[in-house]
């Protein structure tokens, strides 16, 4: 081609600053157990986006809590426990589910007997599975002939269905004549999910030794890759008590991905006869449970006579919070409205907690819940780490989840920087781009102050040589203001207002 121009051009040139990459900063990945026989193809151990309650019960069933002996209601599947809660009374999306119940594995048998004269049944036990369901009628031995076991067909002779409940509907079909396949009374047997054989060792996970897949917990490792998002909070209701559990989660959270960081969020036990808030504290530092990382929460809460766990309460607090300042996480959960009326054991116990024992929770690095002004609140702003490590960075809820989000951002907007050329014209449009940002962020209150430097000391030749750029960013977010004090004192002077007419 010809190197003689003759007309008009025109080029472009890059930006100098760069914008930051928007990262939601309350994003639940929840590890559970699920309703999924409810699902014709089930989600095992694989990240699913959820940006609504129907997404949700579409693609892993729901089960609402039932009535237990203590009189209290509880959910057998702590994914529909997490559902319901989030979506009905914090609604803030998107979020992360992940079951672990497999239908293949985590199953008991069962029979029943219906009486299909109107053509229809229920058979009132959930969790059914509805591709082991048998029909079956035995044919009593008569003149010399053997007894009969006469099989039913699905899709020839009924079909199956279920109800809001979960239970199994059985609809007979009818023949050429009009008439009902089957009447009468017939065994119904087959398998139904028996979420009590999930255990910890599900919850946890690993790598599939024969697929390679990634299962349990060690989902979380997926997540960006699949749907792109930065999971920020990791939650396994109904199974973080288990302090295995809890330090699994904990190490999980950190380097996501070897790059990413997030908030455990930790149930500590509530068991009748073994646990009194002041045990708690021993509980979390006896077993470990005192990452910087992770956010320990007691009691279990109640809605109604609903029994939760309270670290699904915490995530939908957390959330609504960020979504109200821009999802920036910079305000404590604390002393933030909780949907919830009252605090309770596993059993359904009724606890009290007063403004002193949860003072002094809070101190052992342990957020519960209150009731002391305007209804119902988180209550706590120290992680785990409290009092052991007193860092702000470390010790304060608000402040370690701004520097794992900073971080985060930083992470994905200075992505596209790495291998170009390492020249004053990258170092300028890194430090520049990043102080716009981070002064943005001190005018608007979300940090006392912040910026980026690139500095001779932190560069040794050595590194330049090997493609090594360090920058040293400060940043500080505000502490919560966690103690407020007013001293009162007689003024003398104001005596003097007896000898004043008023007027």
């Amino acid at each position: 081609m010809s190197n003689y121009r003759h007309g008009v051009y025109t080029s472009e040139t890059a930006t100098t600053l760069i914008p930051t990459v928007d990262v939601e900063s309350a994003i639940p990945l929840v590890v559970g157990t699920a309703p999924v026989n409810q699902i014709d193809k089930p989600q095992i151990n694989k990240p699913v986006l959820i940006n609504s309650y129907s997404e949700a019960v579409e693609a892993f069933g729901f089960q609402d809590a039932v009535a237990g002996a203590d009189g209290k209601k509880h959910f057998a599947y702590t994914l529909s426990e997490f559902m319901k809660a989030h979506f009905t009374l914090y609604a803030t999306v998107p979020v992360v589910i992940v079951n672990v119940l497999d239908p293949s594995k985590h199953r008991a048998a069962f029979d029943a007997e219906v009486d299909l004269t109107s053509g229809s049944a229920t058979v009132e036990q959930s969790g059914i599975i509805a591709s082991t369901v048998k029909l079956t009628r035995i044919i009593p031995a008569k003149d010399g002939a053997e007894a009969q076991t006469l099989t039913f067909e699905a899709g020839a002779d009924y079909e199956l269905a279920f109800d809001t409940d979960g239970y199994p509907v059985i609809n007979v079909l009818k023949d050429a004549q009009g008439d009902y396949k089957i009447t009468g009374t017939v065994s119904v047997s087959g398998y139904k999910l028996d979420p009590a054989k999930v255990t910890k060792a599900d919850i946890i996970g690993g790598v599939d030794k024969d697929t390679l897949n990634n299962k349990g917990l060690e989902c979380i490792a997926d997540v960006f890759p699949q749907l792109r998002l930065v999971p920020t909070l990791l939650l396994a209701p109904g199974f973080s008590s288990d302090p295995e559990v809890a330090l699994v989660m904990a190490a999980k959270v950190d380097l996501i991905n070897g790059h990413f960081k997030a908030m455990a969020l930790v149930d500590a036990p509530a068991r009748e006869g073994s646990v009194r808030y002041s045990d708690i504290p021993a509980w979390k530092n006896n077993k470990g449970v005192t990452a910087a990382q992770t956010i320990v929460c007691w009691p279990n809460v109640l809605v109604g006579e609903t029994v939760y766990h309270p670290s699904v309460h915490l995530a939908g607090i957390i959330g609504v919070t960020d979504a109200a300042r821009g999802s920036v996480p910079y305000v404590s959960p604390s002393n933030k409205s909780a949907g919830i009326t009252g605090l309770c054991l596993e059993d359904g116990t009724e606890v009290t907690l007063g403004m002193e024992q949860g003072n002094y929770l809070n101190g052992q690095g342990i957020l519960t819940f209150n009731n002391f002004n305007n209804g119902w609140k988180a209550w706590g702003n120290r992680t785990a780490t409290y009092p052991g490590v007193t860092d702000p960075k470390d010790a304060f809820i608000p402040v370690r989840r701004m520097f794992q989000w900073v971080s985060n951002t930083i992470i994905l907007t200075m992505w596209q920087k790495v291998d170009e050329p390492g020249n004053r014209r990258l170092v300028d449009s890194v430090v520049d781009s990043l102080n716009v940002w981070l002064n943005a962020l001190s005018a608007d209150g979300q940090l006392l102050g912040g910026r980026i430097e690139f500095r001779e000391d932190d560069n040794p030749t050595t590194d330049l040589m090997d493609g090594r750029y360090n920058f040293k960013v400060y940043l500080t977010p505000p502490s919560p203001a966690e103690e407020l004090h007013f001293d009162l004192e007689i003024d003398t002077a104001y005596y003097s207002n007896l000898f004043t007419s008023a007027e």
